[in-house]
This record gives C-alpha cells, structure tokens and sequence, in this order.
C-alpha cells in the first residue's frame, strides 16, 4: 500500500520512462498558483500542468480557447516559484501552433520564462511536424490526443473519442507516429479504457490519462474538481473532499489512489 508523501528527487523524462518500465504509476494535477504548487509536492504529485483549463476554473470562461500564451506564462511562472522536484508541464494555447515557426517561438518563450520542463500540444496528426521541430530544439513534448478542448467548436461539444473502429485504428497510428516524431509524453483524453490500454501498451513512452482507464501510466484530473469546487465536474474525476478534513488530506488521497491503482474505477472510465 502506497502512502503518499513529500517528493525527494527532481522527476525528470527518464524518471517516469523508467516508473513506466516497472509498472510503477504516477500522479499528476493541475495547478495555477504558487501555494497550490506547494500543496502538490508536499502530497508526492510528480508532475504539474498548468494548463489552458484555467480558462474555465480560474478566468471564469465557458471553454479554454481564451487563453492566451501570455496567460500560461503567467501562470506557469507562479508554480514554477512553488516547485523544488515536481516536473512542470505547460500547455500550448489555442491559436499559438498555427504555424512550426510559431509552435517553436511561442514553446521557447515559455520554457525560458516560466521554467516549464515540457510543452504540451493538441493537434494530433496535425502536429506531427511542429513535434518533429520541437524535438530538434530540445524542446521536450507531451502529446495530447483523445477529446481535444481547443476543437470543441468542430468535435460539437465534450464527447468521448475512439469508439468507432476506425477512430480507434487512427489514434494507435498516430500515437506511433508522434512517439517516432520525438514526443516525450502522451496524454489521452476521454479515450475508452480498452483503447488507453492498447495504446499504453504500444508505446515506449509514458502515458498520462484523464478519463481513460486505470491502465495508464500516469493520471491526471484539474485540481479544482477533485476538490469539489468547480461546479459541475466531469463524469470521469472524483471529488476527494467529500471523506478528507483538509486539502492537503484530498490531494494525498488522490495521489495514493492513482499510486494504488484504485483510481480510477468502473465508474469514472469509459467502455
């Protein structure tokens, strides 16, 4: 039984290549300030995303595209301030890959500024290229494939990708291609659990799920919904405060959770 507790040693790519190599998991969590920074590492939270969820839970918008590269920095900045071992991941907002040349000026600048380790991208096949490039310049990337908030407008809302066969045949395709393009991560998105598996399993690299099974390398939910106030949270995360005394308490109960493997269940996954 895992308990969790402070993180010790700077988690790094190959850290979590090889805790993928043991079948060891791990967590990960949103994060947009500088003392929730704090609360993530003291509960054992490996990895830190500052994503563009922030415009829906701190900016107050009905979607992510709002956010601004400008707003990530921000915000990124703040965390990094409150990080010793946690790696920290930063997303790439809606309109700031439209072109290679501007995924690698807008990725440079939030590396250099915020001391974010890894930029995260939307995009799938799309972004085959602008990973490539990325990589060239020692710029680390996390995929991102499944349900992709930036396209909500064109997916017609928030709905769980690859349950069609050819869906399901595409993505392990393209999963394959950005880990050959020089991704470093993967994050799968409201994928079907068997599907999460597969690809889990296809790849060398790690791969993060929220939304995608239990089988996973790594978990990630937006801090704000399993502390229950975020309005109406998505089906597949959990409010940990509803048997916790404390933040602090919540955290750590996600965090042992996803470590033990009893996160997520049944009921917060899709078939």
């Amino acid at each position: 039984m895992y308990i969790p507790k402070p993180l010790d040693k700077k988690i790094t790519i190959p850290y979590l290549n090889q805790l993928k190599q043991q079948g060891e998991k791990f967590a990960c969590l949103t994060a947009y300030d500088f003392c929730f920074a704090q609360v993530l590492e003291q509960a054992g939270v490996e990895v830190v995303l500052v994503g563009d969820s922030l415009g829906m839970v701190i900016q107050g918008h009905d979607t992510t595209l709002p956010v601004t590269v400008g707003d990530i920095e921000y915000h990124a900045a703040a965390v990094n301030r409150g990080l010793e071992h946690a790696m920290l991941i930063v997303d790439m907002p809606f309109g700031s890959l439209n072109s290679q040349q501007q995924a690698l000026d807008n990725a440079s600048q939030l590396i250099k500024r915020s001391g974010a380790q890894v930029v995260k991208l939307e995009g799938g096949i799309t972004q085959i290229r602008t990973v490539e490039i990325l990589s060239k310049y020692s710029i680390p990337v996390c995929a991102h494939l499944g349900l992709q908030p930036q396209s909500v407008h064109k997916l017609g809302g928030y709905r769980v990708q690859g349950r069609e066969h050819d869906s399901a045949i595409e993505m392990k395709d393209t999963a394959l291609q950005l880990q050959e393009a020089g991704a470093d991560l993967l994050l799968l998105e409201c994928v079907p659990q068997q599907l999460a598996t597969e690809i889990t399993e296809l790849l060398q690299i790690p791969v993060i799920g929220i939304g995608a099974g239990v089988n996973c390398d790594g978990q990630i939910l937006v801090l704000q919904d399993i502390l229950g106030i975020s309005g109406k949270a998505p089906s597949f995360s959990k409010n940990y405060m509803q048997q916790q005394n404390s933040i602090q308490d919540a955290i750590s109960a996600y965090v042992g959770e996803v470590k033990n493997q009893n996160f997520p269940d049944a009921s917060h996954c899709f078939s």
